[in-house]
């Protein structure tokens, strides 16, 4: 299984055609239980449509997608043709992930990123059918000091206010390098306060808040409403803390998903980075959990 360093630079790379390939109590409806395709990544790169079809049949009615970058395609199709074989499964992908496209690969800019051809990206997402377009994660060398937080918060409004202009949400997702602390404060805090709480929402990755040792449910009341994406992904009981099922480590859910009202949260979707064999065996056991404890 790759890294999500490794299979974003992979995505990225395909552009260049090195590889082509393609709160109150809240009940969340059954039709709004979500799988985030990077756990199932190596078989959506394979066969994406049997790979789909496995996903529903496990009972998940939306999807968000982890492979537009670079290739300016979703997992090797046009946009027409994938959300037609979403429709044909019965999922929508309301959300779905991007990078940043500071880092250049091979000397040049990569396009579908939110700097490069954005208007493109954000014309694809629409014709699938995306609300919520995610800038997923930052390369290391595109992290910086904090005066590099405030650049990238600008980069932020500015795809915002063009995704707006479609009706989409642009949004990010937060790893823990966010929450490190830096001569003058987080990198977190920086982007919270200098974007505009209208035209960047966040998703929150339950799992690395809770890893950076914040409290995901006292995040969601500090700032209500910015929070319209989850990752809910388990956190296990060994030192390392590793990801695990949804409802076989540490993270109390069950209380969390109590101040969804207060998140403003509208998706949530299960993600597990690393399995410890299939990942279709873990997932079946994830929304298990999911079905007979949170919704």
């Amino acid at each position: 299984m790759t890294s999500r360093r490794s299979f974003l630079k992979t995505t990225t790379l395909a552009s260049a055609g090195l590889l082509i390939r393609p709160s109150e109590l809240w009940k969340a409806p059954a039709t709004n239980i979500g799988l985030q395709l990077y756990t199932v990544r190596d078989a959506m790169q394979q066969d994406p449509v049997a790979a789909l079809k496995k996903v529903a049949k496990l009972g998940f009615n939306t999807v968000e997608g982890a492979t537009y970058t670079g290739t300016q395609q979703f997992y090797g199709m046009a946009p027409k043709a994938f959300a037609q074989v979403l429709k044909q499964q019965g999922l929508k992908m309301p959300s779905s992930h991007y990078v940043l496209g500071e880092q250049k690969m091979n000397g040049a800019d990569v396009k579908g990123t939110v700097l490069h051809e954005w208007e493109k990206a954000v014309e694809d997402a629409a014709t699938v059918g995306i609300k919520y377009m995610v800038c997923a994660y930052l390369f290391e060398e595109e992290r910086g000091n904090l005066d590099h937080y405030k650049q990238l918060a600008e980069y932020f409004n500015k795809a915002g206010e063009t995704c707006k202009k479609a009706g989409i949400q642009f949004c990010y997702h937060n790893h823990d390098f966010e929450f490190q602390q830096q001569e003058g404060g987080k990198p977190y805090d920086i982007l919270l306060q200098q974007t505009d709480k209208d035209l960047v929402k966040m998703e929150m990755d339950i799992y690395w808040v809770s890893k950076a040792g914040l409290d995901p449910v006292a995040l969601m009341k500090e700032h209500k409403g910015r929070f319209p994406l989850w990752h809910v992904k388990d956190k296990d009981k060994t030192p390392q803390q590793d990801f695990t099922e949804v409802g076989n480590g540490s993270i109390n859910f069950k209380e969390i998903f109590k101040h969804a009202g207060d998140s403003g949260m509208k998706y949530f979707f299960v993600e597990q980075d690393k399995t410890p064999g299939d990942p279709f065996v873990s997932i079946a056991k994830s929304i298990k959990y999911v079905k007979k404890n949170l919704v």
